[in-house]
């Protein structure tokens, strides 16, 4: 089964603020970049929009993927988390909503879509791919002001 790396990022300028996803696709000899903004939105949203744009990003679902993220919230989330969100009709421990709901669902059907290996990566620590999703992810916000 061939193997595609993706690295992973978000952040936000002010939290709710000025928000960016940055992506970066390793597959054999080819790599591919992607980023978005949007205003007044999460820190936490920028993570999970950034996983979910990698994933679409996909093209076939015979592939597996090493995906990178700074983000804990993402790892525990997709990793622990969402088994009981959804057995608890997607509330949490102390039954409240679940944040973010409706971006959990749609990771949650792609992380099914494809066989992904979730790995975090320390934020900030001269990783590579890390650095490469960050920058991605600035520039985004950059361009939307």
């Amino acid at each position: 089964m061939d193997k595609i790396v993706i690295y992973t990022d978000g952040g936000c300028r002010g939290n709710p603020g000025v928000g960016g996803w940055g992506v970066w696709l390793r597959y054999k000899d080819h790599d591919k970049k992607l980023k978005g903004a949007e205003q007044n939105t999460t820190n936490n949203k920028m993570e999970l929009t950034a996983a979910i744009k990698a994933l679409e990003a996909l093209k076939s679902s015979d592939i597996s993927v090493d995906l990178y993220t700074d983000s804990k919230y993402v790892i525990q989330g997709i990793n622990e988390w969402i088994k009981g969100w959804k057995s608890k009709d997607w509330r949490t421990a102390n039954k409240k909503p679940v944040k973010n709901v409706e971006l959990w669902k749609q990771l949650d059907v792609l992380n099914k879509k494809y066989h992904v290996n979730w790995h975090w990566v320390k934020g900030h620590s001269d990783d590579p791919g890390n650095d490469m999703a960050d920058l991605l992810a600035n520039q985004a916000m950059d361009e939307i002001g």
